[in-house]
């Protein structure tokens, strides 16, 4: 059986292409009666008909399992040994186009685990009886005393024990911006240590640690979730029970073994076969047009179900960069302008994302660069210390003011800032705080429309988001989302979806981030954004937004739900069809050929209903 697979197998696409083109002009030539030593149909019959005929065999041997080929299989043999051998090869060549046409919209790309392999550190800095030695990462144990420099990748969980830095959590919680930590600060393995250096104490290491969870919970995801079994398929036992029945019947009453075939021939489920591949390929043309990359052929059938939709934050809702909203200046001294180009004179040597990002705001605003400090001092996990025009500039948060002895105001207004969400920079200048910037992530322009869209076609939006408390209220508020849930680690998301789903609500989950990629593992349907989104979010996703334009994610849905109206119309009319022709092959009226070619007029017009689905606009 393993030689026959790989018979099967052979030459992939290339052969598929190859045996379909080679039938088709074969059956052609059969039609005009072209002449020839042997039937011109006999080459359909070998080229298609046979793999047919190995994958029943196989089915049925190997798994005890009827499938549709079952019955195609007993209609080819039974055609050929009547001498129809047009009518053989007729059928077969349409069901194996309908197969080739179903491969064409299956992906099974696997890489999205390995890519979260590769995330896993492999050496670790170890510190043993004062000494620094680096070892395999596996190799540390629970307890031991590590050192983790600027640049590097966090080998285990653990605990700081001293210094200070500021560490890009994004792969385990999806947050645009680095975290300042400390002394006694959490941190986890596969982040990243952005700027200080720092001891700490390992607590979780080997198959315990957080980023081979991570890959522990998409394998597991992606190992729960089932794939939708073909219609031709899910229903192949009754038709080949049927066909059987109605055929022998046929048969022992009437004495004509060619009406028998004929019902056999008639009853070969094509349309069926074909009518999900072709609205499916229709309607994934239609996606590409939008700016959807759909990489599993059944994601647009599970997305017809979905009544839900989770939302990551940063970089889904948001641009997933930070931006300066606000300058305050709080001396009278000093105007807003001023503390502005103070601050992003400063920060023009940083290279921490919110040092870019007010540098980047003040160009935008005012049109010129800053001035270039004289001094520059980074201060890793407090802020920065510059020397502009003579002026001694302290920008950084909160504990870094605090511990330079800046006084602060008593009616500073930043509080209201950090509870809509924003991260906030204090600005002192000699040792007097004049002021302060609020920087936040904000949202896709397009932002509000989708969400409000996506509740017009019936789907309830969530947002999932690993950022605080304040800033996902302050996004669920602005964008209207009665639902939200902040602070959520890969499990947090992967355990929400399947509550969800266990109780009969299947899910749509929308994310960009490596932290996202089990949660759309798990759902229902995953849609990855694929400009700003991770590889490995790409790849753990069935549908990938090329161009990360959010709005066109109701007309996804909508699409959708038209392709599986098209497919019920597709199944009721070639079943009437099939009906019709086996009254008339049970009273003699068609024979296996004239059969043949009614019972795929059935085939034409599913092809041509399906067509109609690429020209779909403003669904």
């Amino acid at each position: 059986m393993d030689t026959l697979k790989k018979l099967l197998e052979w030459g992939g696409t290339k052969r598929d292409i190859a045996f379909l083109l080679l039938s088709a002009a074969a059956l052609i030539l059969s039609l005009l009666q072209v002449p020839f030593f042997f039937s011109w149909a006999w080459i359909p019959v070998v080229l298609c008909g046979v793999p047919i005929i190995l994958e029943a065999i196989i089915g049925l041997v190997t798994e005890g399992d009827i499938k549709a080929d079952v019955l195609v299989s007993i209609a080819l043999i039974a055609s050929v040994l009547i001498g129809e051998i047009f009518a053989a090869g007729e059928v077969a060549f349409i069901m194996q186009l309908g197969g080739f046409l179903e491969e064409l919209t299956v992906s099974r790309a696997r890489a999205g685990i390995e890519r979260l392999v590769h995330l896993t550190p492999r050496t670790a800095r170890v510190i043993r009886k004062d000494t620094e030695c680096v070892i395999p990462a596996e190799e540390v144990a629970v307890g031991d005393h590590l050192r983790v420099l600027p640049g590097e990748t966090i080998p285990v969980d653990g605990t700081i024990l001293s210094g200070h830095t500021s560490i890009n959590q994004s792969v385990m919680t999806g947050e645009s911006l680095p975290v300042d930590k400390e002394a006694g600060d959490e941190v986890f393995s596969g982040t990243v240590n952005q700027f200080g250096s720092f001891d700490m104490k390992a607590t979780k290491v080997g198959e315990d640690s957080s980023i081979q969870r991570m890959i522990r919970l998409v394998q597991s995801a992606d190992a729960g979730k089932a794939k939708i079994v073909r219609l031709a398929d899910r229903w192949a036992t009754w038709i080949v029970v049927i066909a059987l029945s109605a055929a022998v019947l046929t048969w022992l009453i009437t004495g004509e073994v060619i009406r028998a075939v004929t019902i056999l021939v008639v009853f070969c489920p094509c349309a069926l076969v074909l009518a999900t591949p072709t609205a499916i390929m229709a309607a994934i043309g239609n996606a590409t047009k939008h700016g959807f990359l759909v990489r599993e052929g059944d994601a647009l059938e599970r997305l017809a179900q979905v009544h839900r939709i989770t939302l990551d934050k940063t970089g889904t809702l948001t641009a997933g960069v930070p931006e300066v909203v606000d300058v305050v200046a709080i001396s009278p001294e000093i105007s807003q302008e001023d503390v502005f180009a103070l601050a992003a004179s400063a920060e023009s040597r940083s290279e921490h994302p919110l040092g870019k990002a007010i540098v980047q705001g003040y160009q935008n605003r005012t049109g010129r660069s800053p001035q270039i400090p004289d001094g520059f001092q980074m201060m890793p996990g407090r802020g920065i210390v510059a020397e502009v025009q003579g002026d001694s500039v302290l920008a950084g948060n909160l504990e870094c003011m605090r511990e330079q002895g800046i006084e602060i105001p008593t009616d500073l207004q930043a509080q209201k800032y950090q509870q809509e969400g924003c991260t906030v920079t204090y600005i002192a200048r000699n040792q007097k705080m004049i002021g302060f910037l609020a920087l936040a992530d904000t949202l896709r322009s397009d932002a509000k429309t989708t969400i409000s869209r996506l509740r017009e076609v019936g789907v309830k939006p969530v947002l999932l988001t690993g950022d605080h408390e304040s800033a996902a209220r302050h996004i669920a508020e602005e964008l209207a989302v009665e639902e939200w849930k902040a602070q959520c680690l890969p499990e947090d998301k992967l355990a929400y979806i399947d509550q969800v789903q266990r109780s009969g609500d299947q899910v749509c989950m929308v994310g960009d981030g490596v932290n996202d990629a089990p949660a759309l593992k798990k759902a229902h349907v995953g849609i990855a954004m694929g400009g700003i989104g991770s590889d490995i979010a790409v790849d753990a996703a069935d549908i990938v937004l090329v161009n990360d334009e959010i709005r066109q994610l109701p007309h996804l849905v909508r699409l959708a739900r038209k392709m599986m109206t098209k497919i019920r119309y597709n199944l009721a009319f070639s079943m009437l069809l099939n009906f019709a022709a086996i009254l008339l092959a049970m009273t003699g009226i068609l024979n296996p050929v004239v059969g043949a070619l009614v019972h795929n007029a059935g085939s034409v017009f599913v092809i041509v209903n399906s067509a109609f689905l690429l020209k779909a606009k403003d669904l």
